[in-house]
């Protein structure tokens, strides 16, 4: 072999269903936005442009994060964690954080807005996969090493909810978890966790009128079809009009300000109107290639003893499908309404951006795991 890794000696299976699954979005994108654009801004192509921006610079800068030696990310791992910690703060800081549908979510930088959220999931899983590394073969052990990395969590955690944003509060928490279980941690220690969170989650469903009424809509959204329950109802005939083989690309009635964020988290029920049930489930199976490959490429890096890689390709992996199935789950009315974005195919920069980048860290960890003598080459395009 050659002295530098080339895009040849890739995973395969994970690229086609990572550039698959980024074409299948653009083009869903374009077509679900189309009246949106129109009738807001009077650019029917307005939405699609961005995202195929978005696309490019994901690209450019995975690009550049896929050159970067793994070691360089557990140096900077707990720094990154505070970045994180302190944008959450920053958000919502009132005049600098921006507030959409009553949600403070935004950091504004120019003409894009970033979604503090999404960058605290990726700095999570380094930094607990870097925690894992230095506390390798003592979670067994120790009852308290587990609570370690869940303190910072903790608070990034609240912060979170002050936005408030459970949806990605239960993602970062559910792969956290996951991680600390294949990393060691004792069987009675997960479950008393998955018990604390479980009650904890219970609670602030319970506490909280919006999210108790969510919970209520989703158990049966007809009965108030034009209010509380009109996305789901919405979603749901954007199915059954999909049938086995839909309606044709561009076809949607239901984007036609029908249906709510047809193009943002709703993207999956127009795909399956225009596309119908064969694309429907094309796109969830390539998600399910996508995961079966993350979590294949973390075990061989575990097998070689790379604690940290490994730990890096189960969090993206865990990550990206948690999510895809959240997403597609609650289009398809079987969990209930949360605002998390199908990843890699729903607008939205900050989503797109950093999911990129979260790939090029798993495809950094295959090439240290089959080609540690090449790890430290430049990578050949």
């Amino acid at each position: 072999m050659s002295d530098a890794v080339t895009v040849r000696d890739f995973d395969s299976k994970l690229l086609f269903a990572t550039g698959a699954l980024l074409i299948i979005g653009l083009i869903m994108v374009g077509s679900a936005s189309i009246s949106i654009a129109d009738g807001r801004l009077d650019q029917p192509l307005f939405y699609f442009n961005r995202q195929l921006l978005f696309a490019l610079v994901g690209l450019v800068i995975a690009g550049v994060v896929i050159s970067v030696r793994l070691s360089y990310w557990r140096q900077i791992a707990p720094l990154l964690l505070m970045v994180g910690v302190f944008l959450l703060i920053l958000v919502l800081i009132p005049g600098i954080g921006r507030e959409v549908n009553g949600s403070r979510r935004w950091l504004p930088l120019g003409p894009v807005n970033i979604q503090v959220a999404e960058i605290i999931k990726l700095f999570s899983i380094i930094y607990v996969a870097d925690y894992l590394q230095r506390h390798h073969g003592q979670l067994h052990g120790s009852f308290f090493k587990v609570f370690g990395p869940l303190i910072l969590l903790g608070v990034a955690a609240i912060l979170l909810l002050m936005q408030p944003d459970m949806g990605s509060v239960v993602v970062i928490l559910a792969t956290v978890l996951a991680m600390l279980f294949l990393g060691g941690s004792r069987l009675d220690v997960f479950a008393a966790l998955m018990t604390i969170f479980t009650v904890l989650f219970a609670a602030l469903v319970w506490f909280a009128p919006y999210r108790l009424q969510r919970l209520q809509t989703f158990m049966d959204p007809w009965q108030d079809p034009f209010g509380s329950g009109f996305q789901l109802t919405q979603a749901l005939i954007a199915f059954g009009r999909g049938d086995w083989l839909g309606v044709g690309l561009g076809s949607s009635m239901q984007k036609l300000f029908y249906l709510p964020e047809a193009h943002t988290d709703f993207l999956y029920s127009i795909l399956a109107e225009e596309l119908g049930l064969v694309g429907a489930l094309s796109v969830l199976m390539l998600f399910a290639v996508f995961i079966w490959r993350a979590l294949a490429i973390g075990r061989a890096a575990e097998l070689s003893g790379q604690v940290f890689g490994s730990q890096i390709a189960y969090g993206i992996g865990i990550w990206i499908g948690l999510q895809a199935c959240v997403n597609m789950g609650v289009n398809m009315g079987v969990l209930p309404t949360k605002g998390l974005t199908l990843p890699l195919m729903s607008y939205g920069g900050s989503s797109l951006v950093l999911t990129c980048i979260a790939i090029a860290l798993l495809f950094r960890v295959d090439i240290e795991t089959r080609f540690p003598e090449q790890a430290s080459a430049r990578i050949k395009r």
